[in-house]
């Protein structure tokens, strides 16, 4: 005799917890009672207890914010930290003009320093800061179109107003020294330099006096620069090693010039043989000058 169940309602509940939320699961089973076997044969989403509808899915809980950024459609970003600069970066705009028009003020000027002067006290009379972009433009612009008085009244003027303590405005102004023939002015700015900028002279200064030195055939102090460059460390370039070893040539020390040609002279050069450079050794650089 065989005994058979069509359908058969199994309810499974769990009670409410604190939240009032309840876990329910429903499972209907089609039995079918033959050789001692039950088969498992669906599974429902939903079912209705107590006219509640209840899901047998996970319950996924989402914040308050989460839920308004996905209404309004716009992505969220952290807001980026501010990164805080030691230095304050100084404005550029309005310089070239600033330049412009401090060289056309200065070119219009009688040669009187107090004259000068006055002017130049003017051109900065408004300014909040020290225009210093403003006067190293100009400053390289009279370089430029050679105008060395003016060149040096700038500088002097900028010096004694504690501003354009750098290597290029001392090195412009002993360039403009040199076309002007004052060598005691370059010589006491450069014991200035030397005592001020111990430590921080570069070659190029220090090439640029060792040149002046050498146009107004003053040996002396070609030896006395070059044995400051010695004794700070500063490795001496190609054509200021042929100037020390001329100097000490003409002053009959041939054992001292020899000995700077061998520590400091670039053994090779370059020539041109057959459309092709090529690397020779060199035997003297005293005579190439």
């Amino acid at each position: 005799m065989m005994i058979s169940c069509s359908r058969n309602l199994f309810l499974v509940g769990v009670p409410y917890d604190s939240r009032n939320q309840v876990k329910v699961s429903m499972i209907y089973f089609q039995t079918q009672i033959s050789a001692g076997r039950v088969l498992l044969l669906r599974k429902p989403a939903f079912f209705v207890v107590n006219g509640i509808q209840c899901s047998s899915k996970p319950i996924v809980r989402q914040s308050s914010s989460t839920n308004a950024i996905e209404k309004s459609g716009k992505s969220f970003k952290k807001p980026r930290k501010r990164e805080h600069h030691l230095w304050k970066r100084k404005e550029s705009t309005g310089s070239g003009q600033k330049a412009m028009n401090l060289v056309r003020i200065v070119s219009g000027l009688p040669h009187e320093k107090e004259a000068v002067y006055r002017a130049l006290d003017e051109w900065v009379a408004w300014e909040l800061e020290f225009p210093m972009l403003a006067a190293a433009k100009a400053l390289k612009i009279l370089k430029s179109q050679r105008q060395w008085l003016r060149v040096i009244q700038v500088a002097k003027w900028m010096l004694s107003k504690g501003q354009g303590t750098t290597m290029a405005t001392y090195d412009a102004v002993l360039l403009a020294f040199d076309k002007k023939e004052r060598i005691d002015e370059a010589g006491s700015l450069w014991n200035m330099i030397l005592h001020t900028h111990t430590r921080s002279i570069s070659k190029r200064l220090f090439s640029r006096m060792i040149s002046l030195y050498d146009h107004h055939d003053i040996q002396e102090k070609i030896i006395e620069v070059f044995a400051d460059m010695e004794e700070l460390g500063v490795k001496p370039d190609e054509d200021t090693v042929r100037r020390v070893a001329r100097a000490f040539q003409k002053l009959g020390q041939e054992d001292k010039k020899n000995l700077v040609l061998n520590r400091y002279g670039c053994k090779w050069k370059y020539i041109h043989f057959k459309g092709e450079r090529v690397r020779v050794r060199r035997n003297t650089l005293v005579d190439e000058s």
